[in-house]
């Protein structure tokens, strides 16, 4: 594997699905049993706070119970001892990639381990429920308080900073991602363009398998790993065709 020297990582709900965190799209994820529509919309949250804070509610005491896995770890070893550019970019709202040490991280779609105020746009870290009674600490306003996550029909966190480093990155990775949610789906094909080298970690092809230099598919408790061991050990090989392994 030839050397980089910057490198944007992109992680979906696949990577901590083996972690034991549901996950929100596939057949059986979140989507298919609960409408987004009540839960994860402004308009939802109009209509019934009280519905919106019992689903994150139960989302976030389920985090207390859950820990990092190999892949989030692995993502945390290459962080520390890649000696380029960096940048880890999630889709995810858990917490399990600063658990396991991430720290050049962005939420692009929030996390559920924080709140944010409706009435002045404070946000700010929050691991405890959240009710129609909590109180913003900043401007005092009660039954303003929301999950700070992005929901649909809102627009991801920080994207200026995403765009800049897709543009500048020489490697591009996309790990347990499902390619259908966009503007992260198009990540790759703006890296790609920008002359980076891609590369997809998942269970299974993506929607967008094809743009992609380089896939290993299987679980990503054993295939970030290897990965990760490849990109530090920089190792002078070719990269592999598209390949399936697991």
């Amino acid at each position: 594997m030839r050397k980089f020297s910057s490198i944007v990582i992109l992680t979906g709900a696949g990577i901590s699905a083996e972690s034991g965190i549901d996950t929100f799209r596939d057949s059986n994820g979140i989507w298919s049993k609960v409408d987004y529509r009540e839960v994860a919309t402004p308009e939802g949250f109009a209509r019934n706070p009280g519905k919106v804070h019992a689903f994150y509610n139960k989302r976030r005491r389920g985090l207390r119970a859950v820990r990092p896995n190999a892949a989030h770890e692995a993502l945390a070893r290459l962080e520390a001892g890649f000696d380029g550019s960096f940048l880890l970019v999630t889709q995810n709202i858990d917490n399990l990639h600063e658990a396991a040490g991430s720290r050049k991280l962005l939420h692009m779609h929030g996390e559920v381990n924080a709140a944010l105020c409706q009435c002045c746009s404070m946000r700010w870290p929050w691991t405890e429920d959240l009710t129609i009674n909590s109180q913003c600490r900043w401007c005092k306003t009660t039954g303003q308080m929301r999950v700070d996550v992005v929901w649909f029909g809102e627009m991801p966190y920080r994207m200026d900073e995403i765009d800049a480093a897709l543009t500048n990155c020489d490697l591009f990775v996309s790990i347990g991602t499902s390619g259908n949610v966009y503007p992260a789906a198009g990540f790759v094909e703006q890296a790609k363009l920008a002359g980076a080298h891609t590369v997809e970690l998942n269970l299974e092809p993506s929607e967008g398998y094809s743009l992609f230099d380089e896939a290993v598919y299987g679980r990503a408790t054993e295939v970030v790993p290897l990965f990760v061991e490849r990109l530090l050990a920089g190792q002078d090989d070719t990269p592999a065709d598209k390949c399936g392994t697991g």
